[in-house]
């Protein structure tokens, strides 16, 4: 009572920090009362949090927390096959063990020098010593500055496949139970992903760069080694760390105006208090939404951009494909229909990881057409008609469209030829969505013309017209569909030939076929559809726009689970009736916890949560064979 009647007279910041330990004691009252003593009086162990986890002064043994395990795992580090040289990383309190069993008689390696060293089986006497490697490069780490924070112990071996698996066998051998069948190994072959999941609880590394790690791993693209190399520092958990403690801090307030409104009066009332709470919730708000539209932004660069090829049968998709990709990837036929199912290729483009899909051509059956049509709708079967279905569910995932549309020679001897849009691929594109799906056009087979023949293009010309008419009415993008960059938004088309022979080059270099304006252009696109959008910061904008891209799936997920708690916190206020600060103040309890999950600071059961998802796609350990 006597601090609450003192609390007026407390500056605002020294009042925020009482009211933040006063939501600290409350939250460890709750956590005592929650707890059950067991029979014994004893309670048990509860997991332990990175906070919690205190790293071995230098000098000392590590000890690893994973669970009370302290046993020393081992793994072949580079990939498994024939190679001049492999490695093999130890990790725990046995790796000086294990060197001493394998380099018998040597003195410990110096500290970060490599040591080269013969390697013998482990307990064996001169006369029946076997060698294993005549000429090995050993490194010590000890701990705790080290990729684990726990001694590290690497062997540089020579790396033919006999060689490696020896040399394994072997640091299976120098475990003192190796012959027990009862008793947990204390020197094991790694699990998957266990060096990282060491690491993160040694305080090494955190979620966020982990995460990034696995990214750096599979990166095949410039644009995806980029992303993952901004993601490796902890830049990313920095911000949420922020965001979150802006959310304590806001709890707090809220808290101690439960607690102490009706002991004492605040500088502020308690209308001005909550408004200030709110006023910073939904300026957070703000930024959870730009975050979270980079993160489905920065997938799009780990996992591919979604080009779909659509036109009528014969439009020369799959010549299309065949000629970006530089080889046949698909079958190519004069006969209608050749393509009956997707054939999806991975490609790089312009440093973006690209996944093209050739479709099958979109045409009406005669069961499909009206009698007026019946005469001239050719009959489909089955498997085709399965083929456009899944054309058609495909385009709609698709990030950016590629309209293929085939130049048609006058049959009457007229030097005009027509570029015509099939009826099929007119109520496709109807269905496409405005402002959320980029569109190319590229007229196809222009080496079948000369360049004295005119080309007809006006239902082209209208069906552009039409096209950017509608995304400029839709309510989803302020913008037009067309960037200013390509020739469709100056009416023009990139005109195309994918017949074999013509030269395919950059600009400038004599390129007849028009394939590499083709993919200068969506080059353009993908730079833009996946350009990150600002954030407001102290820091440069630049800066923030690259991280924010690092985000994962998970963290967009989570991102969008907290600002479902923002969005019912500001609920509470919108409404006339009285305002409950008590499910207010739950509610920023909540959208706290979610920014916790995304750098593995939550509780216990969190983090565990969390891991698995993170290990998940490490996948099995590999044991040469």
């Amino acid at each position: 009572m006597r601090k609450a009647r003192l609390l007026p007279y407390l500056n605002c910041q020294t009042r925020r920090r009482y009211a933040a330990k006063a939501v600290v004691l409350q939250l460890c009252r709750r956590r005592i009362a929650s707890w059950q003593a067991p029979e014994n009086g004893h309670h048990p162990a509860a997991f332990p949090s990175r906070s919690s986890i205190s790293l071995p002064k230098p000098g000392a043994r590590s000890i690893s927390v994973l669970n009370g395990d302290d046993s020393t795992i081992f793994a072949l580090s580079t990939a498994p096959g024939r190679a001049a040289i492999a490695i093999i990383r130890v990790s725990g309190p046995q790796s000086l063990g294990v060197y001493n069993a394998l380099c018998p008689g040597k003195a410990e390696p110096r500290p970060r020098y490599a040591s080269l060293r013969t390697l013998y089986e482990p307990f064996t006497e001169l006369p029946n010593r076997q060698v294993l490697d005549p000429g090995s490069l050993v490194f010590y780490f000890p701990a705790p500055n080290t990729v684990t924070g726990e001694d590290v112990l690497e062997f540089h071996i020579h790396g033919g496949p006999a060689i490696v698996k020896a040399v394994l066998a072997a640091i299976v051998k120098v475990d003192p139970l190796f012959q027990s069948k009862t008793a947990p190994a204390k020197i094991r072959y790694a699990e998957p992903g266990e060096f990282t999941r060491r690491a993160f609880y040694n305080n090494r590394l955190d979620l966020t760069q982990i995460e990034a790690l696995g990214d750096s791993l599979s990166a095949e693209t410039e644009q995806q080694r980029r992303l993952a190399v901004n993601g490796t520092t902890n830049k990313l958990t920095e911000r949420y760390e922020t965001w979150r403690s802006e959310l304590l801090y806001a709890r707090g307030e809220l808290e101690a105006l439960i607690d102490f409104s009706e002991d004492q009066h605040f500088e502020e009332s308690p209308r001005q208090l909550i408004v200030s709470v709110e006023k910073q919730v939904k300026s957070l708000n703000s930024k959870l939404t730009s975050s979270i539209n980079n993160a489905f932004k920065g997938e799009l660069l780990r996992n591919g951009i979604r080009v779909a090829l659509l036109g009528a049968p014969n439009a020369g998709k799959s010549s299309l494909l065949n000629r970006i990709v530089g080889r046949e990837a698909a079958i190519v036929s004069h006969e209608p229909g050749t393509t009956r199912d997707v054939i999806e290729i991975s490609v790089d483009i312009g440093g973006f990881l690209c996944k093209i899909g050739d479709l099958a051509g979109l045409r009406r059956s005669s069961s499909e057409t009206t009698d007026e049509q019946t005469g001239s709708a050719p009959n489909i079967g089955k498997v085709e008609l399965e083929g456009i279905r899944r054309a058609r569910r495909w385009i709609l995932d698709a990030d950016v469209i590629i309209v293929v549309l085939p130049v048609q020679q006058a049959f009457d001897g007229s030097p005009i030829c027509k570029v015509s849009v099939d009826p099929e691929i007119l109520r496709t594109l109807a269905q496409h969505e405005a402002g959320k799906q980029k569109l190319f056009f590229v007229v196809n087979k222009i080496d079948l013309i000369s360049i004295e023949d005119e080309v007809d293009l006006s239902e082209v010309s209208n069906l552009l017209h039409t096209i950017q008419e509608k995304d400029l009415q839709s309510s989803s993008s302020s913008q037009s569909l067309f960037d200013s960059s390509k020739p469709t938004q100056r009416g023009d088309l990139i005109r195309i030939s994918c017949k074999e022979g013509l030269n395919v080059g950059p600009r400038g270099s004599g390129d007849s076929s028009g394939i590499q304006d083709l993919l200068d252009g969506l080059s353009k696109t993908f730079a833009t559809i996946t350009a990150p959008e600002g954030l407001e910061d102290d820091r440069p904008l630049q800066a923030l726009q690259e991280e924010s891209l690092g985000a994962s799936e998970r963290h967009r997920l989570l991102l969008v689970q907290c600002q479902g708690y923002l969005d019912a916190f500001c609920n509470h206020f919108s409404s006339s009736q009285d305002i409950d600060v008590v499910l207010a103040a739950e509610e920023l309890r909540g959208a706290a916890d979610c920014l916790a999950k995304i750098s593995g600071k939550g509780e216990a059961g969190d983090v565990e949560e969390v891991l698995g998802v993170v290990f998940e796609k490490w996948g099995p350990p590999t044991l040469p064979s």
